[in-house]
C-alpha cells in the first residue's frame, strides 16, 4: 500500500503534523518545491491536484517546459565486486549492462 498521491504523472507525499492537526505533502521527483496541505484527505488531494495544475499552467504561461519526474535515467553506486559480477553476467547472457540492471529492477518491483 502506497502513501503517495498521483496526478498527471506527478507523485506527492502524505504526511501528518500533530502540532498543526493537518495533512501536508510535497511533490517528489522534481527539483521545484511544490507543497500542499489540507485538514482532511479530500482537502489534501484537492490541493495536490490544484498545485500540479497551477504549476503546469505557470510553465505554459512562461513558455517553459515543466519538469518531468522519473526520466528513466539515474546513477547508481555499487561495490566494485557487484559491478564486476553483473558485467560478467551481462556478457555471458549477451545483454547490455543497462538491460540486465533494468531486468533485475523489474523483477524486484515489477
Amino acid at each position: 500500500m502506497s502513501n503517495l498521491l498521483s496526478y498527471k504523472n506527478y507523485n506527492g507525499t502524505v504526511e501528518y503534523s500533530k502540532e498543526d492537526g493537518c495533512l501536508f505533502g510535497k511533490v517528489v521527483g522534481i527539483k521545484s518545491l511544490l507543497s500542499y496541505e489540507g485538514e482532511s484527505v479530500r482537502e489534501l488531494e484537492e490541493d495536490f491536484r490544484n498545485v500540479i495544475d497551477e504549476y503546469l499552467e505557470e510553465c505554459s504561461e512562461r513558455n517553459v517546459e515543466p519538469e518531468q519526474p522519473y526520466k528513466g535515467s539515474f546513477n547508481v553506486r555499487i561495490s566494485p565486486e557487484l559491478h564486476r559480477n553483473i558485467a560478467i553476467y551481462a556478457i555471458e547472457h549477451g545483454k547490455s549492462l543497462n538491460a540486465v540492471v533494468e531486468e533485475a529492477i523489474g523483477k524486484m518491483v515489477g
